[in-house]
């Protein structure tokens, strides 16, 4: 608050569900008071030793799994569900930021290494299965460290990486395309009508 300079400033609790009690008291009982808005006017710090007014803060608290949340906590709280990104939501993403980004950490500049989309797609698809980009991110500083030494070495002035050469920088594929793999299993055939219904209901709401 006093960072904030304000009295309703917005608090990011990230990843709430690390939350551990040990011998110097449990965290989750204190947030019990914070996050209720029938208490949380009158919460009392112990550091200050006098109620303070925390109904005016928002409080926005992020967590990968709910289970290890503790039931009073979580029902204090709304609960936001967010989706993973997308293949094409990630691509963008390593385009416009993370390609930049681990061109600067690794001494690098746009001129001297050029990653194809089609290199991209195949980390993304071959070598990180996750919601989010930190394992891509990963990737891409991997593929630019290779270039990078090839650069310094003298051995080119500049590097091109498209998808053909993601294997003999990262090594084999990490993880198969599960569609694939079910319909290359003799006897194992793959059903469309969940497909049709998925499509059916798109539509519907294309028209709505």
């Amino acid at each position: 608050m006093k960072q904030a300079g304000t009295n309703n400033p917005v608090f990011m609790l990230d990843e709430i569900d690390k939350l551990g009690a040990d011998f110097r008291g449990d965290p989750a009982s204190a947030l019990l008071e914070v996050l209720d808005p029938e208490q949380n006017a009158r919460f009392s710090d112990h550091y200050l030793n006098v109620p303070f007014d925390l109904s005016r803060t928002f409080f926005i608290a992020t967590a990968n799994v709910l289970d290890p949340i503790p039931s009073p906590l979580r029902d204090r709280m709304e609960v936001i569900e967010l989706t993973g990104y997308t293949e094409e939501e990630k691509l963008q993403i390593a385009r416009r930021y993370l390609l930049t980004r681990q061109l600067q950490a690794n001494g690098l500049t746009a001129d001297q290494v050029q990653l194809s989309d089609e290199a991209l797609r195949r980390v993304i698809v071959d070598y990180t299965r996750e919601a989010g980009v930190r394992g891509l991110e990963r990737q891409i500083g991997a593929l630019l460290r290779n270039a990078a030494v090839t650069i310094a070495s003298g051995r080119a002035g500049s590097v091109a990486i498209d998808a053909a050469d993601v294997p003999g920088i990262l090594g084999a594929a990490r993880f198969e395309n599960d569609v694939a793999l079910r319909t290359s299993v003799p006897g194992v055939a793959t059903g469309s009508r969940g497909r049709r219904r998925a499509a059916t209901f798109c539509s519907s709401n294309r028209a709505g």
